[in-house]
């Protein structure tokens, strides 16, 4: 039967150990939550991920796509500790579900698969853990694929992340089995005698204390029983990354991880604190939370689900402090606190209700409204302005315009896609006024088709979707007169109003101005403002492509009126048109949005991506090494030619690349540009 969770107030703080599983996809990291959890006994047997049985994979579309797409939260018991397990998507476009994993963990465990290496998704991971200064352990995984190949996969590990990277553990009897390193001097593994592991293990973690070092030197070994404290410095300081070995499939190695977990990491009070941040701004002041269950709560809300029936849930771990049941806690700065009535700990989909989360424990709670992503949960009016160093989460770029299928759902779409935003912070959505759109931005494709499907599948909404259109904008370049008479005569009562002014060019940024200078009242002053309405609805509607006319000073110096047919819809007319007749007299022109693109590559791709660049009318501004074998292209070019630009990017990196656009200014397009623009918009006219 599977093992229930340690009851409330049976644990203290240094029995409780939290590992985020990170790396790339496919290396095997849901099978192998799977197996640690069968391995502790907290569920009966393994599941299987052909037909999505796992205790992480429980979602309908990560069934269907056979990947993870969200972080899932799983806990288990082990030598009398609490172990919280967070099983993270691999995949590039759900690093919004990945990295808020490294808010709530001490150690994390990035999983490498024999067969593909080391890649690019791992190679982040470590450098983004080693700037939260969390502990980190390197897990490979499906050792008994490629038994042969596993020396050289080692040597490949070192190569990439240093040669602190040793192994606690080493497979044995052609990866069938494992044997310890650490506390083991003897016997022999597939690498060789364990001696020679057992022993660089030793001198890597005795460096760290002088006293150790004399006694390593002047002893010649010290039983690894006695080295606990130098262990957690030297995983603190990334002086020591633990590599083990594991088959998820076999069994061989969960075992043996599991008492890394419970025996060598890291508990609360042992890891490097994070980096809480009291007050804002620039004067905000370092602070360290304490993991004392008597201390003020601290707890930081890291993953945010919002199901259509169970509404809100806001999963955090508490840093300091104790949370029960009946709590009054407090959200940043609100001035009202919500009470918890259930207090939770995941199985992945099941909620295990629990009386109090100590320092170390990752809890939920549901139904309150209020919680968001980021925040801090207190319980003392001093913390209200409390909150975590926040993480450098990839910008997403990738856009949709989306559209509800029914007409007058417009506000019912803001609403649920809300939501789903909620839940990821690479999720972007925004209302576009210079096109009227709603758009959603993604880290890419499947990101965004993924959020397509849990609208249809989750809240039976569908939407129509199209590439976000480009802000475009138009200028005049010349000083013109316009000149419009509005004469309409019908049965009864006719329209007249007549209209003279003149343009000119502002800077740009100038924006709009209008000016009055007729005289001897040849437009009645009653009548001006509707000129100006006529005016701003060419300014609205564009004059020659259909987009917004920017940058331009109008000046209404003289016209005529009739005693009876004048009416101010006759002077909207008016003035639209002698508006429209200025402009397209003034050289006009149309703007492009012109974007800053910062771009981060394979050192091998320079050439490729600075090509690729100019053919998309971009220059580059500069260039810069990035971290280990990459480095950093910044240029310009039109939003309009980067449609698509991530899928070429990675042709050009072998998935490597990936980029940041921030919009810069304006600029003129080509003139052939120009001129498909205002054919397409004289026909859409015409029609």
């Amino acid at each position: 039967m599977p093992s229930p969770t340690p009851a409330a107030g049976t644990l203290g703080v240094e029995a409780i150990r939290t590992l985020a599983l990170v790396g790339p996809t496919g290396s095997g990291k849901t099978l192998l939550a799977e197996a640690l959890l069968h391995a502790a006994g907290a569920i009966a047997a393994v599941g299987s991920l052909e037909r999505g049985a796992t205790v992480s994979d429980h979602d309908l579309l990560e069934r269907k796509y056979q990947h993870s797409l969200n972080a899932s939260l799983m806990h288990c018991s082990h030598g009398g500790c609490r172990i919280h397990l967070i099983d993270t998507p691999g995949l590039p476009d759900f690093l919004g579900q990945a990295l808020p994993a490294l808010e709530a963990v001490e150690t994390v465990a990035v999983v490498i698969d024999p067969a593909t290496g080391i890649t690019p998704t791992a190679e982040r991971m470590m450098s983004w853990a080693a700037e939260r200064q969390l502990d980190r352990m390197i897990v490979v995984n499906k050792i008994d694929a490629d038994p042969a190949a596993l020396p050289a996969l080692l040597e490949q590990i070192q190569a990439a992340f240093g040669r602190e990277c040793l192994p606690l553990n080493l497979p044995d009897a052609g990866a069938s089995k494992i044997v310890d390193c650490f506390y083991n001097r003897d016997g022999h593994s597939d690498f060789g005698a364990v001696a020679d592991a057992h022993r660089a293990l030793v001198e890597q973690v005795v460096e760290v204390d002088a006293d150790f070092v004399d006694r390593y030197l002047n002893d010649g070994d010290i039983d690894a029983s006695e080295l606990h404290a130098p262990l957690e410095q030297a995983l603190r300081e990334g002086h020591l990354i633990p590599v083990v070995f594991t088959s998820a499939r076999s069994g061989a190695g969960v075992a043996e991880l599991l008492d890394v977990v419970v025996k060598l990491l890291p508990n609360p009070t042992e890891s490097n604190p994070p980096d809480f941040l009291h007050g804002e701004g620039e004067s905000a002041q370092p602070m360290h939370a304490l993991p004392d269950p008597a201390q003020h709560v601290l707890a930081h809300v890291f993953k945010v689900t919002v199901d259509p029936y169970a509404g809100r849930m806001g999963i955090f771990r508490v840093w300091q402090g104790r949370v029960t049941k009946d709590s009054q806690l407090y959200i940043c700065d609100a001035r009202k606190p919500f009470k918890v009535g259930h207090l939770f700990m995941l199985q992945g989909k099941t909620y295990v209700e629990v009386d109090e989360a100590l320092p170390g424990d990752i809890a939920a709670v549901a139904k309150v409204d209020d919680i968001v992503f980021d925040a801090v949960l207190h319980d003392a009016a001093e913390d209200a302005h409390i909150h975590l160093k926040p993480l450098a989460f990839p910008t997403p770029v990738h856009g949709l315009a989306l559209r509800p299928k029914r007409h007058g759902d417009e506000q019912r779409l803001w609403e649920i896609v809300g939501k789903l935003v909620t839940e990821d912070p690479c999720l972007k959505l925004e209302h576009v006024p210079a096109t009227n759109e709603t758009i959603v931005y993604g880290l890419g494709e499947l990101h965004l088709r993924v959020l397509l499907e849990r609208l249809q599948e989750g809240h039976r909404f569908e939407v129509d979707t199209a590439p976000p259109r480009i802000a475009y904008r138009e200028t005049i370049t010349a000083p013109a007169e316009g000149h419009h008479r509005h004469k309409k005569q019908t049965g009864g009562a006719g329209q007249f109003g007549e209209v003279f002014l003149r343009i000119e060019p502002l800077p740009r940024g100038g924006g709009f101005e209008f000016a009055d200078e007729v005289k001897g009242g040849v437009i009645p002053n009653q009548f001006i403002p509707a000129v100006e309405k006529g005016v701003r609805e060419v300014l609205t509607s564009g004059a020659i492509s259909g987009h917004p006319v920017v940058d331009v000073k109008v000046t209404v110096y003289d016209g005529k009126y009739h005693s009876v047919d004048s009416k101010e819809i006759a002077f909207v007319t008016a003035g639209r048109k002698a508006m429209l007749a200025a402009v397209r007299e003034a050289r006009p022109i149309v703007l492009e949005p012109i974007v800053e693109v910062d771009i981060e590559a394979p050192d091998g791709s320079l050439g490729d991506i600075t090509g690729d660049l100019s053919s998309r009318r971009g220059i580059v501004t500069g260039t810069a090494n990035g971290a280990a074998g990459t480095m950093r292209v910044r240029g310009q070019a039109p939003l309009s030619e980067l449609a698509g630009y991530q899928m070429r990017l990675n042709a050009l990196t072998s998935g490597q690349g990936r980029y940041t656009i921030a919009v810069s200014h304006y600029e003129a397009v080509p003139p052939q540009v120009q001129q498909q623009l205002a054919s397409a918009w004289k026909v859409h006219e015409e029609d």
